[in-house]
């Protein structure tokens, strides 16, 4: 029997790098990349391919539908990693991915557990791409991972673990109980592995969980493993729903300002996650979720506080080195 090929798009991202790297390890499918042309020349792209010697596929995704059906000819499963502000050319890849015959299309979803409307902007763009796989008849598995470990980390004083920190913070909002589903990047990988040979994650949403844990308890495992005492900075809800509401006024001044939209994902994730405690086990039950953790009992997660272990250790790794969230 031949094994699934595999086609991913964004594997020098932080997500889709996690699912080629634990792809590689589990050496059960046929894995190829989608580069675009504009990125073939960058040293990310190159040392990826001279390093595992993997085949790719030259894609441009502004391309029209019909272009691109012969280039996601032969694909079994296509994972996308796409980043925000890409609905259209998603929307463009689902139509010509059912039409070329790939069997199962994983969107680019990776966020929080929450509603398809009114929680997030982004959940609702995610929801766009769902909607249009749902409209082609095509088959799909989302998969959603919570928060990341890599941006859950408050600072310490002595500053062990600045160097793997994008945006410092000691700020717990609200009264610091609201629990929220994490995941370590690396487990993100070693899920999608499971998730995508599974026929019960067809035409479902799945979410991984490394964790569930509130900021209170993380501030108090940073504290347990670093030996250091955090600081902390009390934001209320009412001042959380005011930065969101603040950030969405910006961003309709500046519709094209993708900053001004990061901001207020980034202000959103907080009012879902903290304020209305959205990214949980018991609203993605709600959501009609299945549980990762459930469907694999016996993949080890890593532990948060061995996570926090290795990043004071040197061992960490900066998910936004550069330009930060």
């Amino acid at each position: 029997m031949s094994r699934p090929k595999v086609l991913l798009i964004g594997a020098t991202g932080n997500t889709g790098g996690s699912i080629l790297a634990a792809m590689l390890a589990a050496d059960q499918f046929d894995i190829e990349l989608l580069i675009r042309p504009t990125s073939v020349p960058k040293p990310a792209v190159q040392a990826l391919l001279q390093r595992d010697n993997l085949s790719h596929r030259v894609v441009d995704l502004d391309l029209p539908e019909d272009a691109l059906v012969p280039a996601l000819a032969g694909i079994d499963i296509l994972i996308s990693t796409l980043g925000p502000a890409t609905v259209a050319q998603e929307k463009t890849l689902v139509r010509a991915a059912k039409r070329a015959g790939v069997q199962r299309f994983v969107p680019s979803s990776w966020v929080t557990v929450a509603p398809p409307r009114g929680a997030m902007l982004l959940r609702e763009e995610k929801e766009a791409i769902l909607t249009e796989l749902r409209a082609q008849e095509m088959d799909y598995t989302v998969i959603d991972v919570g928060y990341w470990y890599q941006l859950s980390l408050p600072v310490v004083p002595s500053g062990r673990l600045s160097y793997a920190i994008p945006v410092p913070s000691t700020t717990i909002h609200g009264d610091g109980t609201a629990p929220t589903i994490l995941t370590d990047l690396r487990d993100i990988g070693r899920f999608v592995v499971r998730i995508v040979a599974d026929p019960r994650t067809r035409n479902r949403s799945v979410y991984t969980c490394s964790a569930v844990l509130s900021e209170n308890e993380i501030f108090g495992i940073v504290e347990a493993v670093s030996g250091e005492s955090v600081g902390r900075l009390h934001e209320s809800e009412e001042e959380t729903l005011h930065h969101a509401d603040q950030a969405l006024a910006e961003l309709a001044a500046d519709p094209t300002d993708f900053w001004k939209r990061a901001q207020v994902y980034l202000a959103q994730y907080r009012c879902s996650k903290y304020v209305r405690r959205e990214n949980t086990p018991q609203k993605a039950a709600e959501l009609g979720y299945l549980d990762a953790r459930v469907l694999y009992p016996d993949l080890e997660t890593v532990g948060f506080g061995e996570f926090v272990g290795e990043v004071l250790a040197g061992r960490g790794r900066n998910p936004y080195p550069r330009s930060g969230l």
